[in-house]
């Protein structure tokens, strides 16, 4: 099968499409600038169908690399025939392509192996033959200084016949069937863990059990990680009557002594080959669909809290709260430059509150604050009812921030470098502080898997994860654009054909040369040639500049395009940009040349209705119930306002102000059946929630939307 036809039979996208995707990509083009760009090309294919492609290419130039290391393997030990070189050429998954290679394919000795060696190969053909008398006898032949009687002869044959039918390709897919339709998963407490505190958070997975392939991602993960920390043993399994049964009406054509020797090797062949082997393959194949299930989770959470509402350029006085070494004060510029940082003790046990409600009101009208923001940590709430007591001239915006992640970017290299003369409770406040500001500029710095918003990311392929989490954060830092004369190296890093090197070297043509005043100045940056600049330079904007399309996500390909239409409206470009009417007016097909059709001359009308208009919504203030301030003080039936700040595909979790985050079945999303939790809920939504039931114990709280 060619490339475009597998991708075609595995996304049923056009050919067309396909084939000038695959084209682009060839051509090191990015997903985000084939997407947006590349629209006539591609059929208008959008982000996720062109990351199928990508995706379905890999597969088949894995499958396709393994098919020429096979078949080199197989011409090397002469085996390779042209009806098993026709086979391997046509197959079109690895799995059946192992099948096929399973004979031939180099491993440790085997007892058939051994058999082979004492001779006992003819006697296994005989047998599988089914034609003869008086098998004992015919053994007999086989006895030599290794084979000490007609049994053991017996038994080398059927250990040939065993090896024989573990690799029989019908038999391996029909069993492999069985295992994907019929398998059962059960889970055993290991009992030297039964009275161990820390194993009890796998409580639920000591005696459990259940059909494989109704086991949810995050049982199916949690059952494995409490394998790996030998909390318990786990088994896949079918029921071996039916399997074996199988096995003999597909071998087994006579009724004599033959016959109940292949039925000895079937039962061998399943209990010591095939049911191990098939299991463990039924078990990984289970745990990568799991591993999809929740990457897909942490890759849609993700992409919410990238673009979450970012408050914009303001000047924020940031807190990052605590008890016993007080709370850490940073003030910090409208664009984002600290400039200022103190500590104040407002809570036990210096309880120095009315030194420091004065103190914060003195920074607030020093450094002209126009937002306070507060870390959601320990003594979050605390802080908060603080800062509502003071009385300041002006009118305040006070949000409560999620600081997930901020003490790993607080320690990092990024941060020293960032700031090397402050220490990392300094640098966290910063992060903090910022994260209120442009959340996505912020978010960019830190390792995915420390934000908290997955499921079991660290159990799941890493490979993969951080593929897909790669292209999350490219995604969406292009689909905002990014102000090429303030981003920081992280954030250049994610535009669309820059990569790490190049944000070097733009920010070093920055500390060089001042600010970028327009797009053609960006060619001059070391080592950024035209595929770079085609690529990236309509996702790079500058703010200011004489020409307006260039702080616009109209690429610069297409600004002869727009002058045309100023030019034939007789007006200036300028002009233009804003002025619906005209706008509106436009004849697009007088526009349209071989390269630029419909789609993206619509893009351009649009963008220039609001250049530059970041597709993130606004942010709003929000308030916890302020009764509550631990888990104890919740009640049964409380209706809370609280915020979602971790999705899984289960349900979603409600921070309501507590150290406790908690958990909102999907059962209990809505009055209505959810199928996907992502089209009912979004992170960082505001909710109203009631409480169903509260474990101080286990700190385990159930909330409902359904009320």
């Amino acid at each position: 099968m060619q490339l475009i036809s597998f991708i075609h039979k595995h996304t049923a996208l056009p050919q067309k499409s396909i084939e000038s995707t695959i084209q682009l990509l060839n051509d090191d083009c990015t997903i985000p600038f084939i997407s947006r760009y590349r629209k006539e090309l591609t059929g208008n294919l959008d982000e996720v169908q062109i990351a199928d492609i990508q995706k379905f290419k890999k597969l088949f130039d894995d499958l396709e690399a393994r098919k020429s290391s096979i078949l080199k393997s197989m011409e090397e030990q002469q085996v390779l025939t042209e009806d098993l070189k026709l086979k391997i050429i046509v197959c079109e998954n690895l799995t059946d392509l192992e099948d096929i290679y399973l004979p031939y394919k180099k491993k440790r000795k085997t007892k058939a192996d051994t058999a082979r060696e004492n001779g006992l190969g003819p006697l296994a053909k005989i047998i599988m033959a089914q034609n003869v008398q008086h098998l004992s006898s015919i053994a007999a032949q086989y006895i030599n200084d290794k084979i000490t009687d007609e049994d053991d002869a017996l038994e080398g044959a059927r250990h040939i016949i065993a090896e024989w039918i573990n690799e029989h390709l019908g038999i391996r897919t029909r069993l492999r069937n069985l295992f994907a339709r019929k398998s059962t998963i059960t889970s055993k407490v290991i009992k030297a863990k039964l009275a161990d505190e820390s194993a009890q958070k796998y409580a639920d997975y000591f005696d459990w059990e259940e059909p494989l392939h109704r086991c949810l991602s995050h049982r199916l993960l949690a059952m494995l990680r409490a394998e790996q920390e030998k909390v318990v043993k786990i088994d896949v399994s079918i029921a071996s009557e039916e399997a074996i049964q199988f096995i003999h009406e597909k071998l087994i054509r006579s009724n004599n002594e033959c016959a109940q020797q292949i039925r000895l090797a079937a039962d061998d062949s399943f209990k010591r080959l095939l049911a191990p082997a098939l299991a463990n393959e039924a078990l990984a194949n289970a745990k990568e669909k799991a591993d999809e299930t929740a990457i897909m989770v942490f890759s849609t959470n993700l992409r919410q809290l990238l673009l979450s509402p970012p408050l914009g350029e303001k000047t924020i006085l940031d807190i990052d709260p605590g008890f016993k070494s007080g709370c850490k004060v940073v003030c910090l510029s409208r664009q984002g430059d600290l400039l200022h940082n103190e500590n104040i003790y407002p809570h036990p046990p210096q309880n120095e509150s009315a030194m420091a409600m004065k103190k914060i009101n003195s920074l607030v009208e020093s450094y002209k604050i126009e937002a306070i923001a507060i870390g959601n940590g320990t003594a979050s709430r605390e802080t908060e009812q603080l800062i509502k007591r003071i009385r300041f001239t002006t009118d305040l915006q006070v949000f409560v921030v999620n600081e997930a992640g901020a003490s790993v970017y607080s320690a990092s290299k990024m941060a020293r470098d960032e700031f090397p003369n402050y220490d990392v409770t300094v640098r966290g406040a910063v992060s903090i502080g910022r994260r209120l500001s442009d959340p996505l500029a912020e978010l960019v710095k830190i390792d995915p898997k420390s934000i908290g918003v997955g499921q079991y990311q660290h159990d799941v392929n890493q490979t993969k994860l951080q593929e897909e989490l790669d292209i999350v954060l490219m995604s969406c830092v292009n689909a905002v654009g990014v102000n090429i004369n303030t981003a920081s190296k992280p954030l250049l890093s994610s535009v669309s054909g820059i990569g790490e090197k190049l944000a070097e070297n733009i920010i070093e043509y920055r500390a060089e040369n001042g600010a970028f005043k327009s797009r053609a100045a960006i060619k001059k940056v070391k080592r950024l040639g035209d595929k770079a600049f085609e690529q990236g330079a309509a996702f790079l904007r500058i703010v200011g500049a004489e020409n307006p399309l260039d702080n616009s996500a109209v690429h610069p390909e297409s600004y002869e395009i727009v002058m045309k239409i100023a030019k034939d409206l007789k007006i200036k470009v300028s002009d233009l940009i804003g002025n619906k009417a005209l706008l509106s007016s436009i004849h697009l097909k007088d526009y349209c040349t071989d390269k630029v059709g419909i789609p993206t001359l619509t893009d351009i009308v649009k963008e220039l209705e609001k250049p530059g208009l970041d597709p993130r919504k606004k942010v709003k203030i929000f308030e916890f119930d302020p009764t509550i301030s631990t888990i104890k003080d919740l009640k049964i039936g409380q209706i809370l306002p609280g915020i979602i700040n971790n999705i899984t595909n289960f349900g979603c979790f409600v921070d309501i102000g507590i150290k406790e985050s908690g958990l909102v079945h999907i059962s209990q999303v809505s009055n209505q059946f959810v199928g996907d939790i992502n089209q009912a809920v979004q992170l960082q939504q505001q909710v109203k929630v009631k409480v169903l039931e509260v474990d101080i114990d286990r700190k385990r709280i159930q909330l409902s939307m359904n009320f």
